[in-house]
């Protein structure tokens, strides 16, 4: 009997039938533009509060890329209550902008017409900001208009704490969670290749993108002004995305905690000899990038997932793993879906739930440079090429097609939606992955086909398809503000947010140069 189908067996006694919790959380990201379709030139509205210390809406790399934080809950339904509530507070403060609801971006102007990210003057705002600036630097500004989802994944106190025992594991409860989160982590680099071909959402672009940058992509029909791959599926996780040739030498290892910490502190502490030739700092002696590193921070390393622990103000997000251990794991490849006014649904949530536990609970081998690189061809393969019926997987044993990989990794998976059915009185979790089933057999039910289909079909450029959807979308969120109440609640949230800031702008601030010192200094301890 194979190590899923144990535990899945164990997990079936009456007894342990509701010891599965799941929690779950959202971080959803948005790009604010004009009515015709640009970026936003205007700062963080001020009525949103704070993008430096509100807890549920902030910005990402650019200051135009609202990003939108739920807290974990249990419930799925919960998680997107929670995300309506924060983006129809947003809907109501936007006066005559917009929400981009596609993940590869609107019609842009050049670096110069994409802002930085601004935080304050403080120096956790000002290195927020220098390292946006780095990135700038190291990559170009137009990989910032990126929009996707992040969704966080953990399990209860109460799962793991009768794992730990049943496994008769001799490291500590938290050394334990460690591993198996690292387990998941593994299995999931092995096959989130799936989650692209069902969830992808990005199979064209405006070519504004690429204006200046050597590309394969195809016209689309007679339309010059949008590219596409004619079977991609998430351009975004491709080379013209959250990917750099800079970090295609960084093996990062995921076997276990340490030798995360040690792959990524070095990254982050060893010159990188590219950047040191661009400088720190200007003539002006304005900071350029945080240091001359690979990596700036660990955010930097562009992975499709990430082992994850709350960080403490002035922590490192590797101190914090390091000290404490991981507390949950961050799910980075979900584009947003332009026809869901959240970005994605219930379905999904209930899926990727399903496909991350059984990640968890399956047999987990450890990986090697090989496999390491196994995995990024099959991402490169799937994003690219994901629908065609002649495209082939690559794995230990040969090449495989991705109808027949799926069908099996659908098959274990559907046994997990089984148990979780039962942990929680529902057949949701069966059904999800059910709906996911048919898009093997038929790639055109996918998102990716859908929209090249609607564009073919309406003779649309993708900058209009994208646009109409958002104008759609932003129509339904003006039909449904929020109560009185909830809007009192939301604002009175920003303001708090807004007196945070001003707080810790006003509050004493060491010398920049040594603040910076003292948190790279951290590093040291996880080499």
């Amino acid at each position: 009997m194979s190590l899923l189908n144990q535990r899945l067996a164990v997990l079936a006694e009456p007894v342990h039938s509701k010891l599965t919790r799941v929690f779950k959380g959202l971080e959803k990201e948005s790009l604010r533009i004009t009515p015709e379709g640009t970026l936003a030139q205007t700062p963080h509205p001020r009525s949103l509060g704070s993008a430096m210390t509100h807890p549920s809406i902030t910005t990402d790399y650019s200051e135009a890329l609202l990003e939108f934080i739920t807290p974990p809950t249990e419930s799925s339904q919960q998680v997107l209550d929670d995300l309506d509530r924060v983006q129809r507070f947003t809907y109501q403060q936007l006066e005559d902008e917009h929400l981009w609801v596609a993940s590869m971006p609107c019609m842009l102007s050049g670096d110069d017409h994409i802002p930085v990210g601004q935080y304050g003057t403080s120096n956790p705002g000002r290195m927020k900001s220098i390292y946006r600036l780095g990135l700038g630097e190291r990559y170009g500004r137009s990989m910032q208009t990126f929009a996707g989802i992040h969704y966080n994944f953990s399990l209860s106190d109460e799962f793991w704490a009768f794992w730990h025992e049943r496994e008769g594991a001799a490291e500590s409860l938290q050394d334990y969670k460690n591993r198996r989160y690292f387990d998941l982590i593994r299995n999931f680099r092995r096959n989130f290749w799936l989650l692209l071909y069902l969830f992808g959402a990005s199979p064209a672009i405006c070519r504004s993108f690429v204006k200046g940058r050597e590309h394969s992509l195809q016209p689309f029909g007679n339309d010059d002004h949008s590219l596409h791959e004619p079977y991609g599926t998430s351009l975004r996780m491709g080379n013209l995305g959250y990917q750099s040739s800079a970090q295609d030498s960084l093996v990062v290892c995921y076997n276990n905690l340490d030798t995360y910490l040690q792959t990524l502190c070095g990254a982050i502490t060893q010159p990188h000899e590219d950047y040191v030739a661009n400088g720190l700092k200007d003539e002006h002696g304005e900071y350029k990038q945080l240091n001359t590193s690979l990596l700036q921070i660990e955010n930097e390393f562009y992975s499709t997932i990430r082992p994850k622990r709350t960080a403490r103000s002035g922590e490192t997000a590797l101190g914090a793993l390091n000290d404490r251990g991981v507390e949950y794991i961050e799910v980075r490849c979900i584009d947003l879906n332009p026809y869901e006014p959240l970005g994605l649904n219930l379905e999904q949530i209930e899926f990727l739930d399903a496909f991350l536990l059984y990640c968890l609970m399956s047999d987990s081998p450890e990986t090697d440079n090989v496999k390491y690189r196994r995995g990024q061809e099959n991402q490169r393969r799937m994003v690219a090429q994901g629908r065609d019926p002649e495209m082939r997987l690559l794995t230990a044993a040969g090449e495989v097609s991705p109808a027949q990989w799926g069908s099996v990794l659908l098959d274990d998976i559907a046994r997990v939606a089984v148990m979780l059915d039962s942990s929680y009185d529902t057949q949701a979790y069966s059904a999800a992955v059910e709906a996911q089933r048919i898009k093997l057999e038929k790639p055109e039910l996918t998102p990716s086909a859908q929209i090249l289909a609607d564009m073919e079909a309406s003779g649309e450029t993708f900058f209009r398809f994208a646009m109409n959807q958002s104008l759609k979308h932003s129509q339904a969120y003006a039909e449904r503000p929020l109560s009185d109440e909830e809007f009192r609640q939301m604002q009175r949230e920003a303001e708090a947010s807004l007196q945070d800031q001003a707080d810790l702008d006003a509050s004493p601030q060491m010398d920049f140069d040594e603040y910076l010192r003292a948190y790279y200094a951290q590093y040291t301890c996880c080499q």
